[in-house]
């Protein structure tokens, strides 16, 4: 009878057991995400022309909505439009509005505010509405459209009279306090269904330092990671996500070249370079050495851009010129990996015979730069990239590899800047947060995230 008894014991144990680990891993609603990032918006608005980040993107694709998304292969796919339809050439684009979508204050969404809402982010475009469908006509032929209209500053938004926008995403703002804090809570009306996650707090304006030591400590359940941090990270095996290389680092001077001499100086700049080096102690390992503006996942050719330096060359350059004037290289003060790059930098020109000198002023000759990388199709990557850059304007001419990688050229033939790595997004989470994850293109997967117990 005992023996009967503890054989009973054991198997209700056992599937005590099996419930509740079923039970740990099925998705739970309820609970608030604390998240922090690095940038520091002043505005929501999506089209307000403020300093890109991941972060910004991040956050803004929790409140708003565009009419196109695109998946991990670059393919586009139906959002707050249904469907849609190009004229021939391309200049002409019909999209139909789904119908039953609200924005936060209750009202409709409708083809008038949402051509509203483009007209806003792209001043150029002539865009109407028509009975339920949005029409853009463009001056010349736009093959990238979709993609640019999945693009998080040309999400939907409608403008108060408060200047606080409406979205129509899965979540809505309880609280704002610009740069610093953003409340969210669930939209219970949500079209695609309430997320399952009662809120977001987002703290801002958080330093890598400071975010790590927030998700330490318990205050934060996704933060962001610097690359330098991500192979300690993934050693100590901490909930590490990463995308594809979408963040190009490089050098990018304030203004032209005028003189040939200056145009050797650049370049030998540009062969000095220890990109090798610089990642394997700096950046940890992590990223790609860089000769070009776009990564080689982008574009597919990305690999024939030199990245290696050759001091010997460097130096034969520098000695064609008489006298090379100095050079303030600037830095984000804020920005601790900017820093130390700058000052290697400086290491490595000198060697070559230039003199570099690196400062966190506003005003100086050459720059560290970051610049997120727009989407993954290439012509708008690289469009994007120059514009942020002050390059010559990369416009789509055909649809071939050649073609890109002529315009790829002719933007670096500027000497105007010198790539220097291609580096992921890096994330993570504490063992609370599940079901999320980091996309190719650097945002975040939290349409179906929720909060779980961290015990085993």
């Amino acid at each position: 009878m005992k023996l009967f008894d503890w054989r009973c014991l054991a198997v209700s144990s056992a599937l005590l057991a099996v419930v509740a680990a079923q039970g740990e891993t099925r998705p739970q609603y309820g609970g608030t995400l604390h998240v922090a990032v690095r940038a520091a918006p002043a505005s929501l608005d999506p089209a307000d022309g403020g300093p890109d980040s991941f972060g910004r993107r991040n956050v803004t694709r929790l409140m708003f909505e565009t009419l196109v998304t695109t998946d991990d292969n670059g393919r586009a796919h139906a959002l707050l439009a249904t469907s849609w339809q190009a004229a021939p050439g391309n200049q002409r684009w019909q999209f139909s509005l789904r119908h039953g979508v609200k924005f936060h204050d209750g009202t409709a969404l409708t083809a008038e505010a949402a051509a509203t809402s483009l007209r806003v982010a792209n001043p150029a475009w002539n865009v109407s509405a028509d009975g339920d469908s949005v029409v853009i006509e463009r001056d010349a032929a736009d093959a990238e459209m979709l993609a640019e209209l999945a693009l998080p500053r040309n999400a939907i938004a409608k403008r108060t009279a408060d200047g606080r926008p409406d979205g129509t995403g899965p979540f809505h703002v309880v609280d704002w306090q610009p740069g610093k804090k953003l409340t969210l809570a669930a939209e219970e009306g949500y079209w695609r269904g309430r997320p399952f996650l009662d809120g977001i707090e987002i703290e801002m304006g958080k330093s890598n330092r400071d975010q790590i030591l927030a998700l330490d400590v318990g205050k934060a359940d996704l933060v962001e990671v610097g690359a330098e941090w991500a192979h300690r990270f993934s050693l100590e095996k901490r909930g590490l996500e990463s995308s594809a290389p979408v963040e190009l680092l490089a050098l990018v001077f304030v203004r032209d070249a005028r003189t040939p001499e200056e145009k050797l100086l650049r370049e030998a700049l540009a062969l000095s370079v220890e990109r090798g080096s610089m990642r394997s102690v700096l950046l940890q390992g992590a990223g790609q050495p860089a000769g070009g503006v776009l990564p080689n996942w982008i574009s597919g050719y990305g690999f024939v851009f030199p990245a290696e330096a050759d001091l010997p060359r460097a130096r034969h350059d520098r000695e064609q010129v008489r006298s090379a004037p100095g050079w303030t290289l600037g830095y984000d003060g804020s920005d601790p990996m900017a820093r130390l790059l700058a000052e290697r930098i400086a290491l490595n020109a000198k060697d070559a015979g230039l003199a570099l000198q690196p400062t966190s002023a506003a005003m100086t000759d050459l720059r560290v730069v970051r610049i997120p990388l727009a989407s993954g199709d290439p012509w708008l990557a690289l469009a994007n990239a120059a514009a942020v850059a002050g390059l010559p304007a990369a416009k789509n001419k055909g649809s071939s590899v050649e073609d890109l990688y002529a315009a790829e050229q002719a933007a670096l033939a500027s000497q105007k800047i010198i790539p220097l790595f291609h580096l992921p997004v890096y994330c993570a989470a504490g063992a609370e947060l599940k079901n999320w994850t980091v996309r190719p293109d650097g945002s975040w997967s939290l349409a179906d995230a929720w909060l779980g117990s961290s015990k085993p």
